[in-house]
């Protein structure tokens, strides 16, 4: 079934509705990660001081005989434990950098949970409105009827921004998904974020920081079908006149593609380049029942492909010097009474330390507004179907 306008404003009231619901209420958990030791959502982890992260360089607590931490030319990366969410190493955790296409980990974790995958919908020319020049698109075409889950194969396969602009519309608009990307930000820990276009395209003030994506990719990996999207390598993409094409995931980490060594155990998530920000990438792994979330963005050296080895180098010395290093940080240490257990989303309400963006007060009174809005919109969509002859 196609959506027709009053679906459309209905989608937009919930979208609105489930903003609260993301940032306020426990989410429920992916089927893969209940009984994975691994899986992320463990409890606060015993660490160091959040400050220590804010120190510039390298942070690490190693043992004697730790494995020594990878040279690596990143501006900026965190290597964390995403069952516990301890730190066990970082680089500048908290440099405020762009954050290209790895933004969409936020972006998925927003908007996922309020568009169903098997909501179909057929692409006007509004819905492909304002997508930056240069931008990376899967190729959605107007005219053409989708799926969500489609759309979403779109975004984490080929980071397509086009796909990006249909699902932000689904779900109450650009700016309206901004604003709700902003407070799952929030709500998450993650003060380093500041989102001005949801598909992560260069814009004048966005940025994140390798803490806050590792925070995000962790977060992800708890929701089944954002596990899934992130992880798979090659899908079919549904194209002009009926007839579908094949795409191809472009985290190398994962595909092993152009000449780049999958990573064993690699579990997937998100990539990104823009010519501002660099090359970044979230990858999260698993070996030996233990899961690790690496973040690396804009390394100086090596080339385009020098991300997904210096993740990968990352990733080798993490699953090397578990157990062996104490934690100089959590990824849980910006929310308030994080419940234990892999199960829960901790209930946000981050502390206001070394953050200039919105608080909490400026993010509760954008709620409260989308909760009113919405309101406003159910009553008039009843009364707009109540009085709506069927045809």
């Amino acid at each position: 079934m196609t959506i027709g306008f009053p679906s459309r404003l209905a989608v937009s009231a919930c979208a609105l509705c489930m903003t609260g619901l993301l940032v306020c209420a426990p989410a429920t958990a992916a089927a893969h990660t209940g009984s994975d030791p691994a899986a992320p959502g463990g409890p606060l982890a015993a660490a160091a001081s959040p400050d220590l992260l804010y120190h510039s360089g390298t942070q690490v607590r190693p043992h004697r005989g730790a494995p020594r931490v990878p040279d690596v030319s990143a501006l900026s990366w965190v290597v964390a434990d995403a069952h516990s969410g301890e730190v066990l190493a970082a680089h500048d955790a908290h440099r405020r950098l762009p954050p290209a296409s790895t933004l969409k980990t936020l972006f998925a974790l927003t908007v996922l949970p309020v568009l169903p995958g098997g909501l179909r919908h057929t692409v006007g020319a509004e819905d492909l409105a304002g997508i930056g020049p240069g931008s990376s698109l899967v190729g959605v075409a107007e005219g053409r009827t989708y799926q969500v889950a489609d759309l979403w194969r779109g975004v984490f396969l080929n980071s397509g921004n086009d796909a990006v602009h249909v699902l932000a519309r689904l779900s109450g608009g650009w700016r309206t998904t901004a604003t709700r990307m902003q407070a799952t930000a929030r709500a998450l820990g993650a003060r380093d974020t500041h989102v001005r276009s949801p598909d992560g395209y260069d814009t004048p003030g966005q940025v994140s920081s390798a803490y806050d994506l590792a925070v995000f990719g962790r977060a992800g990996l708890r929701n089944a079908d954002f596990a899934r999207y992130c992880g798979t390598a090659e899908a079919m993409f549904p194209g002009r006149g009926g007839w579908s094409y094949g795409i191809r995931n472009t985290n190398r980490l994962l595909t092993g593609a152009d000449g780049v060594e999958p990573y064993d155990g690699l579990i997937g998530i998100k990539n990104g380049y823009t010519s501002h920000a660099g090359n970044t990438l979230v990858a999260a792994a698993r070996r030996g029942g233990r899961t690790l979330v690496v973040t690396v963005m804009n390394p100086q050296s090596g080339g385009g492909f020098a991300v997904y080895e210096e993740a990968r180098r990352l990733l080798d010395w993490g699953f090397g010097a578990a157990g062996r290093v104490d934690p100089v940080g959590s990824l849980d240490a910006l929310r308030a009474r994080p419940r234990p257990g892999p199960d829960a989303v901790p209930v946000a309400a981050a502390v206001a330390a070394h953050d200039d963006g919105p608080g909490w007060l400026e993010t509760w009174a954008i709620l409260g507004a989308a909760g009113l809005g919405a309101g406003s919109m159910a009553v008039a969509l009843r009364n707009r179907v109540g009085g709506a002859a069927r045809g």
